[in-house]
């Protein structure tokens, strides 16, 4: 579990970082990798609207909330467990589904030390992949997934991991969470990554007002500056862990508190939450 910094203030509303210069610089509509959502069969995009309370938050408040954030969490440890090679950020990322990081990084390192490539995984037996991805969820239906994508990798990629979500979602057990972390942190292309801590957090933000991860996907494919897409997962997945957790979130010592909306927020026993609006 990454370790969390001292919360910085927050940054002053003139002042602008690196990420906010160049974001100034970009069109307000965000860059899109080719393979990507606008390139694949994906859910078409709801209205970027906020919460019913009065309280939207503006793409220029997020830009600061990611600022924040950014300054106050190490980066996730996948990065440094897969060194940005596609195909480990694949397999990583398919044993992280449903499985808490304390369990994923261990059993990676376990299966990336008899195997971490297409041609010496298949030759590895099912079973020996199962035994060493134990204890994640679902470890031997993931087990047979990991078999089954690293021989069509093979097959129909000559070894290579695709660029393309649209590639990615023919691969088993790969569903766009997976394509888009893959395109991103192992390619190093614009993808956003929406996993329940992104969605969770931009509804409660109040940022957006979206029912599935792949709606709030399209709606920041629309609105989220490029150069915030890269960082966006890491800062929220390890701001959902340690403090805006999905029960009582730890309002009072959130380094964003002051940016969020509340949305949908009960106060924790014997917390007051302030909800805005």
């Amino acid at each position: 579990m990454p370790t969390q910094s001292k919360s910085p203030k927050s940054p002053k509303p003139d002042s602008k970082s690196s990420l906010q210069k160049t974001a100034s610089k970009k069109s307000a509509k965000a860059p899109v990798a080719k393979g990507s959502a606008r390139a694949d069969k994906a859910p078409s995009a709801p209205k970027a609207v906020t919460s019913a309370s009065a309280c939207p938050m503006d793409t220029h408040t997020m830009c600061q909330v990611l600022e924040t954030l950014t300054h106050t969490y190490h980066y996730h440890p996948m990065g440094e467990l897969t060194q940005h090679d596609p195909y480990k950020v694949l397999v990583a990322c398919v044993l992280s589904l449903r499985t808490k990081d304390e369990v994923t990084m261990p059993a990676s390192e376990r299966l990336f030390a008899h195997a971490d490539t297409p041609e010496t995984m298949v030759q590895l037996p099912v079973s020996q992949i199962a035994e060493l991805i134990y204890p994640v969820g679902f470890y031997k239906t993931k087990a047979q997934s990991i078999l089954d994508f690293s021989q069509k990798l093979l097959d129909d990629f000559a070894g290579a991991t695709p660029k393309t979500i649209e590639e990615l979602l023919t691969l088993k057990g790969v569903g766009r969470k997976t394509a888009n972390l893959v395109v991103g942190l192992g390619h190093g292309l614009p993808a956003i990554c929406v996993d329940i801590h992104v969605h969770r957090i931009c509804n409660r933000l109040g940022y957006v007002q979206t029912k599935t991860p792949d709606e709030t996907e399209m709606v920041l494919r629309q609105i989220l500056p490029g150069p915030y897409w890269s960082v966006i997962n890491t800062m929220m997945v390890l701001h959902g862990q340690q403090i805006c957790r999905p029960i009582g979130p730890h309002c009072e010592v959130c380094p964003v508190a002051d940016f969020c909306c509340k949305v949908d927020v009960k106060p924790r026993a014997g917390k007051a939450v302030k909800k805005t609006g």
